[in-house]
């Protein structure tokens, strides 16, 4: 098969095998990166006329490997570089490496991508910014644009990320069973950052910034692969596949977002939440939950029901509970105040936010929740505060849009109400 869409597929798929041996051989980002590109390059001209190899991945490597040698020589020596015929013509060479290339080193292989892009020497900015560049393969100007940064900034924090990584000297080798287990849990960290920065980007992102919700998938399912018995990395990808089922009800057709009880459930995609409700029972089998385990058993209860009503606040509100002790925030306690409203009213809701202003001032959620209670309670005054205050801290011009309907609703009658009561989230 030679059509373009399968080349690019092919190519994607297998760019993190590629460039994590890469990077074993090389000991440097750059020179695996550039490796690889080169190999890509080369695929792109000898694939459609040769046909696609066996195993991409292993041809990819072995022509990365012998670019990347020959330049390495060409640098000391100029000595030129052997003919294209020469190093494209590879099958009997690509069908022996892909034989001794078993599936043991490959997972050693991408974990060490993983745990270098995931360096816990770098700021979380850097861990996503260094992944989506050396592991999904984004541009520079793809990933500015989802950060909404310009390219000169964002190409400086990836330079920044890989030389600090370099300045580490960070062993190559397989790291031992405490260190991985630490290791695998900032990577799924890095991951649900990716997630988050393309749910939260709402109607008024582009369409990059979206797009990070399914790579995070992507990152998320090959993190699976390694780890196919461990339940949280489970819980995470169905974390984030339950959310991410809702994406078409999320906005209506101007843009603006829908909140979850107002939602046409008939848009949610059904076959993303039946793969993240599988994955979800499937680590509940495990019985060792976790927070990521527990965030998906809620995403999983609104999935679940039909209605709006038939969704089982009191089992949210134990969930909730259950995470803020295995992981204590204020978020975490934001979002049971919506679970608390819906049982016992907005004034439980709004005594368990209040002590929360302070941790959460600059947290734009926060606002529009403590808005959304004071309005209910038919304090109209504070309401418009706390709405002025969340206005001024939204992260889109759809969730700036949704406070101002709000804000608009207040001017046209002090005594409205809110829809639905507070939500967290449009999702």
């Amino acid at each position: 098969m030679n059509d373009p869409a399968w080349i690019e597929a092919a190519l994607t798929g297998a760019r993190a095998q590629a460039i994590a041996a890469l990077l074993r051989y090389f000991r440097n980002l750059d020179t695996a990166e550039e490796a690889f590109q080169e190999a890509s390059l080369r695929a792109l001209r000898t694939w459609p006329l040769k046909g696609p190899p066996r195993d991409p991945a292993a041809w990819l490597i072995l022509v990365g490997r012998n670019a990347a040698v020959d330049a390495a020589r060409r640098r000391k020596r100029h000595e030129p570089l052997p003919a294209d015929d020469v190093l494209s013509d590879l099958e009997d060479t690509e069908s022996a490496l892909a034989d001794r290339l078993d599936g043991e080193a490959y997972r050693d292989d991408i974990l060490r991508l993983l745990f270098t892009c995931c360096h816990p020497g770098l700021p979380a900015t850097q861990q996503v910014a260094l992944a989506l560049r050396i592991v999904s393969g984004l541009s520079v100007a793809q990933i500015a644009r989802a950060f909404l940064v310009s390219d000169a900034a964002m190409e400086q924090r990836i330079t920044r990320a890989k030389a600090r990584v370099a300045r580490a000297a960070i062993a190559f080798e397989a790291p031992g069973a405490p260190e991985r287990a630490a290791r695998v849990a900032a990577v799924a960290a890095m991951i649900y950052l990716v997630f988050n920065e393309g749910y939260s980007a709402g109607g008024g992102a582009n369409d990059m910034r979206r797009q990070l919700c399914g790579e995070a998938i992507r990152l998320a399912r090959l993190l699976l692969r390694l780890f196919p018995a461990e339940p949280e990395i489970m819980g995470l990808a169905a974390l984030m596949l339950l959310q991410h089922a809702r994406s078409a009800a999320r906005l209506d057709a101007g843009g603006q977002i829908v909140l979850l009880d107002a939602q046409d459930r008939t848009l949610w995609n059904r076959a993303e939440i039946y793969e993240g409700l599988a994955l979800l029972d499937k680590a509940l089998r495990h019985a060792r939950p976790g927070p990521y385990q527990v965030q998906a058993a809620i995403a999983a209860l609104h999935a679940r029901a039909a209605r709006p009503e038939d969704t089982d606040w009191q089992e949210i509100d134990f969930l909730y509970a259950t995470l803020e002790r295995m992981q204590p925030s204020p978020v975490v306690s934001l979002n049971r105040a919506v679970a608390v409203s819906k049982l016992r009213g907005a004034q439980a809701a709004l005594e368990l936010i209040e002590p929360l202003g302070e941790r959460l001032a600059g947290y734009f959620h926060f606002h529009g929740v403590r808005g959304a209670l004071l309005l209910q309670l038919g304090h109209a005054g504070q309401a418009r505060e706390a709405f002025n205050r969340a206005i001024a801290l939204a992260n889109s011009p759809a969730e700036a849009a949704h406070i101002r309907a709000h804000l608009d609703r207040l001017d046209a009658d002090p005594n409205v109400r809110p829809a639905g009561g507070p939500n967290r989230r449009a999702s």
